[in-house]
């Protein structure tokens, strides 16, 4: 059983509901999300546009209230100002001061934190050498290249050394190396000790850096469990060897010990996580309403 202290994030039937003005429902966003995050993990919220993930990111930093259900951030409710100290958040869209360069934009964010003067130039070097903007340092934001805006918004989420970080969408509109690159420096996070969770649409970018993941679709929790778990075939074994001969595979594994061959691999062969994906939206538009397979909490 999870210790309360190794829970970072956790929703509680969380729904939001959007209303026109005559107070009509208009959209159901979300629908009773029920969640847990913990210390030290990666955790995608995976869907397509429109299925809540974005909802789901403003919820937890208290920039959107719920209609129904709780959040509880860091052991202190969403609605907490006093949990932002500890945060830090990329939206999909970074909103930076363009006639700024590197260094004065991530002293002014330091400056918002109240970070001492010392600190903050100590800071402001060790993320500009983190993202490997130490050669774009002194050029103004507009001059940036996407990938580059991107790696700076990056910098400027991790000003205050937060505990959780919020990535909406943190490689959307990059090119193949800045996809990697952003990939790599989340990577580094979790190595930090960091807490993760990252919104995305792009199914690769997931399954390359998520420990677990949740998909959401039109507003609900369709699955949630570890990347490798949900990938696995469960009704198929694969089998992997080394030096084996042509009579022998014939015989597959009772073979494998005699010919004294070397077993790589036995175990579930997996799927991709595009292909899981689309099962799970087709399952969903088929079955409305049902948790489609057995992942974590699957009902």
């Amino acid at each position: 059983m999870e210790s309360v202290s190794d829970v970072v994030v956790e929703t509680k039937n969380l729904t939001k509901t959007y209303r026109d003005f005559w107070g009509r429902q208009k959209v159901r966003a979300l629908k009773a999300l029920d969640l847990q995050v913990k210390r030290g993990e990666i955790f995608g919220l995976l869907g397509p546009n429109g299925s809540g993930k974005t909802t789901t990111i403003k919820l937890l930093l208290g920039l959107l209230f719920p209609t129904s259900g709780e959040v509880n951030i860091l052991g202190r409710p969403a609605s907490d100002v006093a949990k932002n100290e500890r945060l830090g958040y990329l939206p999909e869209e970074s909103y930076l001061y363009r006639f700024l360069n590197a260094e004065e934009t991530l002293d002014f964010y330091g400056r918002l934190f109240n970070i001492p003067a010392a600190v903050r130039k100590q800071r402001v070097a060790q993320l500009i050498q983190m993202v490997g903007l130490e050669s774009a340092k002194k050029r103004q934001l507009r001059e940036y290249s996407k990938g580059m805006t991107r790696r700076i918004g990056l910098a400027q989420a991790l000003i205050n050394d937060p505990d959780l970080i919020l990535l909406d969408e943190p490689t959307s509109g990059l090119d193949p190396i800045g996809t990697r690159n952003m990939k790599n420096l989340i990577l580094q996070l979790k190595e930090q000790g960091k807490t993760v969770i990252m919104s995305s649409h792009l199914l690769g970018d997931v399954q390359d850096v998520c420990d677990r993941v949740g998909v959401l679709y039109q507003g609900e929790l369709k699955e949630l469990g570890r990347v490798e778990d949900l990938l696995k075939i469960v009704e198929q074994t694969e089998i992997r060897v080394d030096g084996l001969s042509d009579d022998a595979k014939r015989k597959i594994e009772a073979i494998v010990a005699e010919d004294k061959a070397k077993l790589l691999f036995c175990g579930n062969p997996t799927t991709s996580l595009e292909d899981l994906f689309h099962d799970i939206i087709a399952e969903s538009e088929a079955h409305p309403g049902k948790r489609v397979r057995g992942g974590e909490n699957a009902q």
